[in-house]
């Protein structure tokens, strides 16, 4: 029983040992890298990028996003019905106003001005007609008033008879009847000249609107109809811009409604060159906002356009509502906010220094600096943005 009773304390004594050997080489395995975490967190020097600061211009934009239009516009179709014969341009063609865009075939109509010519020819040729026996009645009526005139002379003087001023008289009324008929017979002649001289006129417009000719000078963007096809009015066959004036109407937000006006200097950048800027100016501010997404329409007018362009295509474009040309300009990136103040971090011999700054106009990836900074402060940024920065910490500018 007693040799039993030691092996096993003497297993026990072995397992404490080894159980505190353990911890000692836990020990010595953790505090060293316990120490280099706490000194990589709190000692060693943090990468940063680093800014330096300096004057220069700062623009506050309100920005839109839009697609490109034209000003004046028009979709060229015909006034009658009929069968396209010719398309003389194609989209992507510039014309002149007055020029032949598209033919009708105009074969029925030229028969029907040739027969509206012909009746205006009979009825004129009627009129004249009407006009002659006008003349011959008026000839016949000064001779019956002669003959009145001397027979009742004649009857005066006793040497003519009752029965002869009778006739006389009867002849002189039938005279005026004629000539009355013949008055009323060239009125009527002369509306039926009217009725065939407008009935040509007619026919004559309906000729000419077989030939569709550009209102004005533009820009053919699209064609929709070919030779043969039929058409009847209002059916487009080409879409005509003028390029006098192309815009962006954008969808702004109706908060910052107060601070845009006509004649504002814009910037659009189109999604085919997203490279590039083109100048622009706002033209006209919508009177009317969307009362779903709260935004109101701004026409900018595209002062210049890319290579390749195309109605209808989207663009952003940046509104400029105010401008300061020498000021301290900070990159908004390096911003932060510390107990809801802006400030900025600067290097002072190696380590992060906090500096709080007083910020004035604001653009999309800068700011303007009113306290706070001055042209040649070196202004920190983290590189990694997962690390944050505090006061008194190492730095080293980043590779």
């Amino acid at each position: 029983m007693k040799s039993n009773a030691g092996g096993g304390t003497t297993q026990l004594i072995r397992h404490a040992r080894a159980g505190l050997a353990a911890r000692r080489t836990i020990f010595v395995v953790a505090v060293p890298i316990a120490f280099l975490l706490l000194y990589w967190v709190v000692f060693a020097p943090v990468q940063v990028t680093i800014y330096e600061v300096r004057r220069g211009p700062v623009v506050s934009e309100v920005m839109g996003t839009g697609t490109l239009e034209a000003r004046i516009k028009a979709t060229i179709s015909p006034k009658i019905s009929g069968r396209i014969a010719q398309v003389l341009t194609d989209q992507g063609k510039h014309v002149k106003v007055g020029q032949l865009l598209v033919k009708l075939d105009d074969a029925e109509l030229l028969q029907e001005v040739e027969i509206a010519a012909a009746g205006v020819a009979v009825t004129e040729a009627g009129l004249d007609r009407l006009k002659a026996g006008k003349d011959r009645a008026l000839a016949v009526l000064h001779q019956a008033e002669f003959d009145h005139n001397w027979t009742s002379e004649l009857f005066a003087e006793n040497t003519a008879t009752s029965i002869e001023v009778a006739r006389a008289t009867e002849a002189l009324n039938i005279a005026q009847a004629e000539l009355a008929r013949a008055q009323a017979s060239i009125i009527e002649g002369q509306e039926a000249v009217l009725a065939s001289q407008r009935t040509l006129a007619f026919h004559q417009a309906r000729l000419a609107d077989t030939q569709i000719i550009a209102p004005f000078d533009g820009l053919i963007v699209r064609r929709h109809r070919d030779p043969g096809d039929v058409v009847v009015p209002g059916s487009p066959v080409l879409s005509l811009i003028s390029t006098d004036e192309l815009w962006i109407s954008a969808w702004v937000d109706e908060t910052v409604m107060m601070g845009l006006r006509p004649g504002q200097l814009a910037r659009a950048v189109f999604r085919s060159h997203p490279e590039r800027a083109y100048r622009g100016k706002v033209s006209r501010l919508g009177r009317e906002a969307d009362r779903e997404t709260r935004e109101f329409v701004v026409d900018v007018q595209v002062l210049e356009l890319p290579e390749n362009w195309a109605v209808g295509q989207r663009a952003e474009v940046y509104i400029e509502t105010a401008r300061k040309d020498d000021v301290t300009v900070l990159p908004a990136s390096y911003l932060r906010m510390r107990e809801e103040m802006p400030g900025v971090y600067v290097e002072e011999n190696g380590y992060a220094a906090w500096r709080p700054v007083t910020i004035g106009l604001r653009s999309g990836d800068s700011v303007e600096v009113i306290e706070g900074l001055q042209a040649g402060d070196r202004v920190l940024a983290p590189a990694d943005p997962k690390i944050v920065l505090r006061q008194g910490r190492r730095v080293k500018p980043a590779r």
